[in-house]
């Protein structure tokens, strides 16, 4: 049975969107704030967080940074704003989705479920670790690591660097990593793509050795390079 958390001020929303998740056997914890959630992952662990960004007091954006600190369930944001700065900001926090306002709890249930099939899906014993010294990626943890020490990426600058690093010296294009990490792509998304890929060589570029491996491809995408 997935566990689910949902985080929204809006009591009418929690209450008819619970219903609608345990009626498909999900179990549900429903929070109406941020520090209800934070409190409650101490002692529950969920397989996917739906949390809606306008909240008063603590407001979905600064608790996803506080939630990634705790677990690494993926976060799916509900919006009533249509904003491409806000969904780049959401992303770029660690989201995995973002859906405006009002919404089909149908399509919510769907992406919950890819997020839920991907973030479990347990490699075989013999591909859950991609290695390029001092470059390692356990794909069972999700985590990538500089020899021993792990390096602080968020799930979409992870989820980038493994398609990159599953197949080396292979250009992506902008499509092909937005339809792989995000399930889908429009040209506007090229923006958020090229900031994740901008903050994930940030990061990689503060350990020697590493600021080689992602390189930008003029106008089409990316590659990890393999010397």
């Amino acid at each position: 049975m997935p566990a689910l958390l949902l985080i929204d001020d809006d009591k009418e929303v929690l209450t008819i969107n619970s219903k609608y998740f345990m009626q498909l056997h999900y179990e549900v914890k429903a929070v109406t704030n941020a520090r209800s959630a934070l409190t409650l992952l101490k002692t529950f662990s969920p397989d996917c967080i739906v949390m809606d960004v306008m909240m008063p007091g603590m407001d979905g954006f600064k608790a996803c940074t506080k939630i990634k600190e705790l677990c690494s369930a993926p976060i799916i944001f509900l919006t009533g704003k249509d904003s491409e700065d806000d969904k780049i900001q959401g992303l770029l926090l660690g989201a995995d989705d973002y859906m405006v306002k009002p919404y089909s709890l149908r399509e919510l249930e769907v992406r919950i479920q890819v997020l839920i099939r991907r973030y479990q899906n347990t490699p075989t014993a013999k591909s859950n670790i991609l290695e390029y010294p001092p470059l390692r990626l356990d794909l069972t943890k999700h985590k990538a690591y500089y020899l021993d020490e792990e390096i602080p990426l968020s799930n979409k600058e992870y989820d980038l660097l493994n398609l990159l690093a599953g197949t080396p010296n292979h250009v992506f294009t902008f499509e092909e990593i937005g339809n792989s990490i995000w399930n889908s792509y429009l040209e506007s998304d090229r923006k958020t793509i090229m900031v994740t890929a901008s903050r994930l060589r940030k990061k990689l570029d503060t350990y020697p050795g590493l600021s080689h491996f992602i390189e930008t491809v003029w106008s089409q995408g990316y590659q990890f390079i393999t010397k």
